[in-house]
């Protein structure tokens, strides 16, 4: 009976999830299906295949700024967001401090909070410093929003490092700083270039706070939103959506890639570290 109960559970749950993943994902499926569909009108029936709307993001020069212009701020993010992070997750992992778990709590703050509300402050607060909108700002508020991520991803590599190995670099007569460059930095690479990748995804894909704080040089995901006003631009958006799509899934392949062989990298030489000790 409790076999068979079993059984029963496991069939509907492999339903539910199934029905779950078709929900989830029959949305992204329409990208690439009308993408590649010869009509101006998004509907049923499909007209043909065409790939001639790829062709027209060749030939749209504001698009092409658009992308320069993401590219330039989900850079600038990643590296600044994942330097931030890094010495976050260092400070957490390996140090003692008063307050250091509220500390910790307000840092991991963006979150939970609505982006809406993060946008508007940040709006707000540019404004009465006098700061003009520009790629700048949509910096600064891709890194208030993009750190928490690369604090996440890079406390579990420095939580996973051996303090054994540092303490040996010190009694050989190595700096801190030659230490975290020689020992902890390579270590803790994979997680760093994950953290860059999943940060750089989250900056391209990022449109509330772009919307608010983007000057005269806007993002791809402006750009995006204002092309669908007009119907007869919508089939090259989906194209677009669809590269996005594709180049969003291979970095966080990638990121997911390169986090699991930290974790495996790490487990390796904690089996090694405590097979001497």
């Amino acid at each position: 009976m409790k076999s068979w109960l079993q059984l029963f559970s496991a069939k509907w749950l492999a339903v539910y999830a199934v029905a779950y993943m078709v929900f989830l994902y029959a949305p992204v499926i329409l990208l690439p299906m009308f993408a590649f569909n010869d009509a101006t009108v998004i509907s049923f029936p499909l007209s043909g295949f065409t790939s001639k709307w790829f062709g027209v993001l060749w030939e749209t020069e504001a698009l092409h700024g658009a992308v320069r212009n993401s590219l330039i701020v989900g850079l600038s993010s990643a590296v600044l967001s994942t330097m931030l992070g890094a010495c976050a997750a260092r400070a957490a992992a390996r140090y003692r401090f008063p307050l250091k778990r509220s500390m910790m709590s307000f840092i991991m703050l963006p979150l939970v909070l609505p982006e809406i509300i993060v946008a508007v402050a940040l709006l707000v607060l540019l404004m009465q410093l006098g700061m003009p909108l520009s790629l700048v700002t949509v910096v600064l508020g891709h890194v208030l929003i993009c750190t928490p991520f690369a604090i996440a991803i890079l406390n579990s590599a420095f939580q996973g490092l051996d303090l054994s190995l540092e303490e040996a670099s010190y009694d050989l007569g190595e700096s801190r700083w030659g230490t975290f460059r020689r020992i902890v930095l390579p270590l803790v690479m994979p997680g760093v270039v994950s953290s860059l990748l999943i940060t750089f995804t989250i900056s391209l894909d990022e449109f509330i706070i772009a919307f608010f704080l983007t000057g005269t040089e806007v993002t791809l995901p402006v750009y995006i939103w204002s092309q669908l006003r007009f119907p007869t631009k919508l089939p090259s958006v989906m194209a677009l959506g669809t590269i996005l799509l594709a180049l969003s899934v291979l970095l966080l392949i990638l990121a997911e890639w390169f986090r699991r062989r930290a974790a495996r990298k790490q487990g390796i030489e904690a089996s090694a570290t405590g097979g001497f000790a």
